[in-house]
C-alpha cells in the first residue's frame, strides 16, 4: 500500500471555508484504479495556523501516480479552490508519500 498526504497550514478563522472547500468538491477518488479510502484530519491549532491534512491510501505507490497523471486529478484540483479568493493557507501545502511497510488491525475494529 502506499499512503499520500498533503498537509495544510490554514489561517486562523478560515478553518470553517477550507472544510466546506473539501466537503463540497468533486474528488473523482472513487472512479481511480487502486484507491481504498481518503481521510481528512484536523490537528492542532498553533498561534498562527490550524494544521490539516489529506490522506489517502492507494493498493501501491503506481496507482497513486496513475492518479496524479489523471484527467479526473486535474479536474478535481482545477474545481478545489476557494470561492472568495482568499488564500486559506500560510504558504504552500506539503506532500508526503509512503509506502505501508507493515499493518496491523484488531479483527473486530468498528470503522
Amino acid at each position: 500500500m502506499f499512503i499520500a498526504m498533503n498537509r495544510f497550514q490554514v489561517k486562523p478563522g478560515l478553518e470553517a471555508a477550507f472544510e466546506t472547500v473539501w466537503r463540497t468538491r468533486e474528488s473523482y477518488l472513487g472512479s481511480m484504479a487502486g484507491f481504498v479510502e481518503f481521510h481528512l484530519l484536523k490537528g492542532p491549532v498553533a498561534e498562527d495556523h490550524t494544521l490539516y491534512s489529506s490522506h489517502t491510501v492507494w493498493i501501491d505507490k503506481a496507482a497513486f501516480e496513475a492518479w496524479t497523471r489523471s484527467e479526473e486529478f486535474r479536474r478535481a484540483h482545477a474545481r478545489a479552490d476557494n470561492k472568495t479568493g482568499e488564500s486559506l493557507y500560510l504558504g504552500h501545502p506539503k506532500f508526503e508519500g509512503f509506502e505501508v511497510i507493515m499493518t496491523e488491525r484488531k479483527a473486530s475494529a468498528a470503522a
